[in-house]
C-alpha cells in the first residue's frame, strides 16, 4: 500500500488507514488531502478518502473518489479491495464479491481480502437457506461444484479445483446444489479453497460458514482438521469440543475438553486467564450434567472449585446437580442461601420456555464484554421453585391438593420472617393460596404497598385474575380497604392513619379492577375521582387513556395520553405511550412527529428504523392497513423483516470471538435462539401483516391515477386537495432543508452532503408487483417454517391457497385448523366454506382433478364434525354447541348465510338473538365482524349499529352516546379512503392538526374525555 508514493508520503498514507481503523476520519482526510496536493492522481489514496468520506455519510462523493482511484490505478488491490468494502457497506454483496475476487486476483495471498469475502459468501449462503424464495444466483458463481458429492466436507479439503469446473457443474447440476445445504456449504469451501488450498485463514472462514448454518457434521470434521494443523491454540481445542456439543455429542465434547486439560501446567492459569479458564471449567461441568453424568460432574465441580471465578454460578450448578443426584437437603440449604444473596429472585417465566427476545440484548451485551452472562441463568433458575421441588411441593401445572397448600403455606411463613425485606415471598403464596387464606395474604401484600404508593401493583397481580374466583376476593377487598379509608383515614384493623395518597392509590387500582371485568362505567368512575384528588399524577392520565382504548373511544384515548405526555415531556416511555394511542386512533403522522421528539436530530424517519423500533412500525403498518394505504403499510412490514436479517447477519462475528473470549455457555444459547429467532412475535405480526396486505392487493388491483382520482374525488375537491398538496411539499421541502443542515456537515466547497433518499417512500413500487398471491407466499412460507402452531398462520394458508386454487394446499390448512383448536370460530368458517367451495366445482374432467376428488372424498369421513352430516347441519351442530357466545353465532349466521343466501333474515335473527351481547372486551370483533351481514340492507344495517351502541356507549366506530364528540376530526380523507394504498395521501388532513409548542393539541381543548 502507498508503495509508489515517496518515503514522506507513504507515512501519510499509512497514516491514512492507521486513521480510518481507528475512526479518526478528520484526521485521515488531513493526511489524503496532503498527499494528493503533490499527486492528484493517486489511486490508492483517491481510494482511501472516499472510503473515509463514506464512514461520514458523504456516499455520493465517496463512490466517485474510489472510482476515480480506482481508474488511475487499475491494479492495485487496495482500490478494488476498498471499491468492495463501499459495496458491502451499502449491502450490495454481489458487487462486493466480484471486487474482492478481481482484489484477489493480483494479491492471492491476502488474509483481509479473503475474510472479507468469506463472511460475504457466509452471508448470502445463509439468506439462501433461509429464504427459499432468493433464486437470483447468477452472479454467485461459488455455487457450482459438485464433481461426485463428497462424502464429508473433510474430503474436499484435500481436493483442488478449477474454476471452470466449479461453473460447469453449476450449471449442470443446479437444482441438486439448491436443494441440498450441504452441497451449498461445499460450493463456498470450493471458492476459499482455489489457489490456498492449506490456508489457515480458508479453514477459519469455513469453520463460520459450518456453524452459521448448521453443517454440524462438517463442523465436527472441519473442527478436527483445524486442531491437527494448530495444536497448540487454545481455540482450536475449545472449538473442537463445541462442535461436537453442538452436533448431541456431549460426552465427546467433554472428553476433549478434559484432554486440552491434560496439556496445561499444574499452575495454569494466569491471573489475567482466570475468568476465561473458570468459565471453560463451567462449560465442561455443564455438558457432564447434561449427558447425565451428574456425580462426575458435582466431582469436578468440587475438585475445580479454587480455579471458578463466577461464585453464583458455582454455586447454582452445585445445587441443580445435588438436587438431581437426590441430595435435597443439601441442595435446600443451598437454595437457602442463593436466597440471603438475593431474595427476590422471581421470574414468571421458566428457564424451559427459552431466553426471551428483550433478554438477548443484555446476553450480546456479556458475550462483547467477554464475561458469560451469569445473571440470564439467576433469573431464570427460580430459587423458590428450586427450593419447592427440595420439599416435594413443586407442580408444573400449579395444582397443589389441600395438605400441599397447608405445607407450602407454612413453608413460606417460615422464609417471610427470614427474609423480611422480601416481596417475593410475599407475592408467591398468592399463586396457590385459596379462599380465606388468600384473602389473608392478600391483605398484607397490599396494604404497604397501597401505602407506599406503587403504581404496578395491578400488573403485579394481574396473572391473579385467571384464577377462578380470586378477582371477586380482590373487588371485595379494596371496596373494603376505599370505604375504610374514606371513613377512618386508616385500614381496618390498623390504628395509624393512612396518609392521603392512599385513597389515591386504591382508586388506582380499582379503576384498573373495573377495567379488566370490562366494567367501563365504574372504571371511569374511579379514574376521575383519582384525579380529581391529586391532578398532578400522570400514570391517572395514562391509565385513563388505557381504559377509554378498551371502551372502543380511541380518539379520546390518544388524547388523553398526549395530555399525560405533555406533563412530563423528558419521559420516553410516557412518550411511547402516546405515539401508540395515536397510531390505535389511525393518527399516523402525528404519531411520527411525536416519537421523533425522543430521536437524533436530522432524519427522523430513518433514526427510528436505525434504532430498530419494531413496536413503532409494526402499529404503523397496522394503521396504514386500517386506512387503506398498502404501500405504506408494505414498507412498515419489511422494515421489521430486514431488522431480523440484521440480528441474524449480527450472529456471525461471534462465532469465532466467542471462542477466543470463553464465552461458551452464553456462545451456545445465543445459537439456540437464533435458531428459533424467527418464532418471535413481531416477526409473526410483520410476515402476517404483508402477507395479508398483499391479498388485499389481489382482491383490489392497483387502479391507474386517472382511476383513481376520478373514483374518489368530486370537482371542488380536486381545487381544493391540490392547493392542500403545494402547501404540505412546500412544509416539508423546508424541513427536509432543516433536518439536512443539522444532519449533515458541508465540505469545504460549500456542497451540502445528504444521506440518500428512499427512492420508494410510500411503497408505490410494492403495490406494483404483478403477483400479489406469489408474494404472499413468500411470507405464508416463512410464518409456517417460524409458526407452525398459530392459528393465524393457518388462516392466511387458507386464504392464500384458496384464491390460488391450490385445495389441497387449503385442506391442509383447514385439517391444522382444526387440529389447533377445532372449536376456534374461523376454524369453523374455514371448514364450511372450503367444502361449500369444493361442492360447487364441476365435476374433475383431468386426471390431477380426480387424483385431488379422491383425497378429499377419502379424507372427509375422518373430520368428526362431517361424519354422516351435511354441511347445514354441521353448521346447526356448532351452533347448538357455542349458543351463548355472540363470537361464534356470527359465524354461523355467516355461514348460513353462505350455504343459503335466501336465509338472511334467519341469520340475522341468530346475531340478534345472542345471549352476550354485553361481553365488552372484543367490541371490535362482535360488533364489526356481524356488522357485514347487515349493510346490504341499510335499514337492518342502521338498526344493528344504535343497538350496538347502546352496548357499546363508548365506542367511536359504533357512534356510542358517551363516544368522543369528534371522532371523524382525524380521519385521514375526505371522500373514500382507497383499498389499494391509491394516491390520497394520509399525512394531508393530519397535517392541519394545530400544535402548540408544547406539544398538546388545540382540538383537544373542549373534548369530553
Amino acid at each position: 500500500m502507498g508503495a509508489s508514493l515517496p518515503p514522506k508520503e507513504a507515512n501519510l498514507f499509512k497514516l491514512i488507514v492507521k486513521s480510518y481503523e481507528t475512526k479518526q476520519y478528520k484526521k485521515g482526510l488531513k493526511a489524503a488531502d496532503a498527499i494528493l496536493k503533490k499527486f492528484p492522481d493517486h489511486g490508492e489514496t483517491l481510494s482511501m478518502k472516499g472510503l473515509t468520506l463514506n464512514c461520514m455519510d458523504r456516499k455520493t462523493e465517496a463512490y466517485e473518489l474510489v472510482r476515480l482511484g480506482l481508474k488511475n490505478d487499475l491494479k492495485s488491490h487496495v482500490c478494488w479491495h476498498v471499491y468492495g468494502l463501499l459495496y458491502r457497506s451499502d449491502r450490495e454483496y454481489r458487487e462486493a464479491i466480484k471486487c474482492y475476487r478481481n482484489a484477489l486476483r493480483i494479491d492471492p495471498d491476502n488474509i483481509e481480502i479473503l475474510r472479507d469475502l468469506s463472511l460475504l459468501q457466509v452471508y448470502l449462503l445463509y439468506l439462501i437457506c433461509f429464504s427459499d424464495f432468493i433464486v437470483e444466483f447468477d452472479n454467485l458463481k461459488v455455487l457450482g461444484v459438485l464433481i461426485g458429492k463428497p462424502r464429508s466436507a473433510a474430503d474436499l479439503l484435500s481436493h483442488s479445483t478449477s474454476s471452470l469446473m466449479v461453473e460447469s457443474a453449476y450449471r449442470s447440476n443446479f437444482a441438486r446444489i439448491r436443494s441440498d445445504p450441504v452441497l451449498n456449504f461445499i460450493c463456498i469451501c470450493v471458492l476459499l479453497l482455489q489457489g490456498c488450498l492449506r490456508n489457515y485463514c480458508c479453514y477459519i472462514c469455513c469453520l463460520r460458514l459450518q456453524a452459521q448454518m448448521r453443517d454440524l457434521a462438517g463442523f465436527v470434521e472441519a473442527r478436527q482438521q483445524l486442531l491437527t494443523l494448530k495444536p497448540n491454540q487454545r481455540m482450536n481445542w475449545i472449538g473442537f469440543a463445541v462442535a461436537h456439543h453442538l452436533n448431541s455429542n456431549g460426552a465427546k465434547a467433554a472428553e476433549i475438553l478434559e484432554a486440552y486439560e491434560g496439556t496445561l501446567e499444574d499452575d495454569y492459569p494466569p491471573d489475567n486467564e482466570r475468568c476465561e479458564h473458570g468459565e471453560m471449567l463451567l462449560y465442561k461441568i455443564s455438558l457432564l450434567e447434561e449427558c447425565g453424568f451428574h456425580e462426575r460432574a458435582l466431582e469436578e465441580l468440587h475438585k475445580k472449585e479454587p480455579k471458578i471465578v463466577d461464585r453464583l454460578t458455582y454455586k447454582e450448578q452445585e445445587v441443580s446437580l445435588l438436587v438431581k443426584l437426590g441430595r435435597l437437603e443439601e441442595g435446600a440449604n443451598i437454595y437457602k442461601a442463593l436466597l440471603t444473596l438475593n431474595p427476590d429472585n422471581y421470574s414468571h417465566e421458566s428457564y424451559a420456555s427459552g431466553i426471551s427476545f428483550e433478554l438477548l440484548l443484555a446476553l450480546i451485551n456479556r458475550l462483547l464484554t467477554g464475561v458469560y452472562f451469569s445473571v440470564c441463568v439467576s433469573i431464570c433458575s427460580r430459587y423458590y421453585e428450586g427450593l419447592q421441588k427440595c420439599f416435594g411441593l413443586y407442580s408444573e401445572n400449579g395444582k397443589y391438593s389441600s395438605d400441599e397448600i397447608d405445607r407450602l403455606d407454612a413453608l413460606y411463613k417460615s422464609l417471610a420472617q427470614q427474609y423480611t425485606w422480601s416481596s417475593a415471598v410475599k407475592r408467591i403464596p398468592l399463586d396457590f393460596l385459596q379462599g380465606d387464606k388468600f384473602r389473608e395474604a392478600a391483605i398484607s401484600y397490599i396494604q404497604p404497598l397501597l401505602t407506599k404508593g406503587v403504581p404496578s401493583l395491578f400488573s403485579d397481580l394481574s396473572s391473579l385474575y385467571n384464577h377462578y374466583g380470586k378477582a371477586d376476593i380482590l373487588e371485595q377487598l379494596m371496596l373494603e380497604l376505599e370505604h375504610s379509608i374514606r371513613t377512618t383515614g386508616r385500614f381496618p384493623d390498623r390504628t395509624e392513619k393512612e396518609p392521603p395518597s392512599t385513597l389515591l392509590w386504591t382508586l388506582f387500582f380499582l379503576a384498573q379492577h373495573y377495567d379488566r371485568r370490562g366494567q367501563y362505567d365504574m372504571a371511569f368512575s374511579k379514574i376521575d375521582e383519582a384525579i380529581q384528588h391529586t391532578p398532578t399524577v400522570i400514570d391517572l392520565y395514562s391509565v385513563k387513556s388505557r381504559i377509554l382504548k378498551h371502551a372502543g373511544d380511541l380518539v379520546a384515548a390518544a388524547s388523553l395520553a398526549d395530555e399525560a405526555r405533555c406533563m412530563d415531556l423528558a419521559d420516553r416511555y410516557i412518550n411511547s405511550e402516546s405515539v401508540k394511542r395515536m397510531l390505535q386512533a389511525d393518527q399516523v403522522a402525528l404519531a411520527e412527529k411525536t416519537a421523533a421528539l425522543f430521536t437524533k436530530e436530522g432524519d427522523q424517519h430513518n433514526n427510528l428504523h436505525d434504532m430498530q423500533c419494531m413496536w413503532y412500525e409494526l402499529a404503523s403498518g397496522e394503521s396504514y392497513t386500517r386506512q387503506g394505504y398498502l404501500g405504506r403499510a408494505l414498507k412498515k412490514f419489511l422494515a421489521v423483516e430486514k431488522h431480523y436479517a440484521d440480528i441474524t447477519e449480527d450472529q456471525f462475528d461471534f462465532h469465532s470471538y466467542c471462542l477466543r473470549k470463553m464465552t461458551l455457555r452464553a456462545y451456545v444459547e445465543m445459537l439456540k435462539f437464533q435458531d428459533q429467532l424467527h418464532s418471535h412475535s413481531y416477526f409473526h405480526k410483520a410476515a402476517a401483516g404483508a402477507t395479508r396486505c398483499y391479498l388485499k392487493l389481489y382482491d383490489s388491483p392497483l387502479n391507474s391515477p386517472a382511476e383513481e382520482e376520478d373514483h374518489t374525488l368530486k370537482t371542488l375537491q380536486k381545487k381544493k386537495m391540490k392547493k392542500q398538496r403545494k402547501a404540505e411539499r412546500a412544509k416539508k421541502e423546508a424541513e427536509e432543508k432543516n433536518e439536512e443542515s443539522s444532519a449533515s456537515g458541508t465540505s469545504k466547497s460549500g456542497k451540502r452532503h445528504v444521506k440518500p433518499v428512499d427512492p420508494d417512500p410510500y411503497g408505490e413500487r410494492l403495490l406494483k408487483t404483478e403477483d400479489p398471491l406469489s408474494e404472499a407466499t413468500k411470507y405464508l412460507k416463512l410464518l409456517q417454517k417460524n409458526s407452525p402452531d398459530s392459528l393465524e398462520t393457518h388462516l392466511l394458508s387458507f386464504e392464500v391457497n384458496m384464491r390460488k386454487q391450490k385445495i389441497l394446499l387449503a385442506f391442509q390448512a383447514v385439517k391444522q385448523l382444526l387440529r389447533l383448536d377445532a372449536e376456534y370460530p374461523d376454524s369453523h368458517r374455514c371448514l364450511i366454506k372450503f367444502f361449500h367451495k369444493v361442492g360447487s366445482m364441476p365435476a374433475p374432467a383431468t386426471d390431477a382433478e380426480k387424483l385431488v376428488w379422491s383425497v378429499l372424498e377419502a379424507e372427509r369421513p375422518s373430520i368428526s364434525q362431517l361424519q354422516e352430516k351435511t354441511l347445514t347441519e354441521a353448521n346447526e351442530n356448532f351452533l347448538r354447541k357455542h349458543q351463548d357466545s355472540l363470537m361464534h353465532r356470527v359465524v354461523v349466521a355467516e355461514m348460513l348465510y353462505i350455504l343459503d343466501p335466501t336465509k338472511k333474515l334467519e341469520a340475522v335473527k341468530l346475531i340478534e338473538d345472542s345471549s352476550n351481547m354485553v361481553e365488552p372486551t372484543t367490541w371490535t370483533n362482535h360488533g364489526m365482524e356481524a356488522q357485514g351481514l347487515y349493510w346490504s340492507t341499510p335499514t337492518l344495517g342502521k338498526g344493528w349499529k344504535v343497538r350496538c351502541a347502546e352496548y357499546f356507549p363508548y365506542s367511536t366506530y359504533f357512534e356510542g352516546s358517551r363516544s368522543s364528540a369528534v371522532n371523524n376530526m382525524f380521519n385521514n380523507q375526505e371522500g373514500k379512503t382507497p383499498v389499494n394504498g391509491g394516491a390520497s395521501d394520509p399525512e394531508i388532513s393530519q397535517s392541519t392538526i394545530p400544535i402548540i409548542s408544547n406539544g398538546k393539541l388545540e382540538a383537544f381543548k373542549n373534548l369530553p374525555i
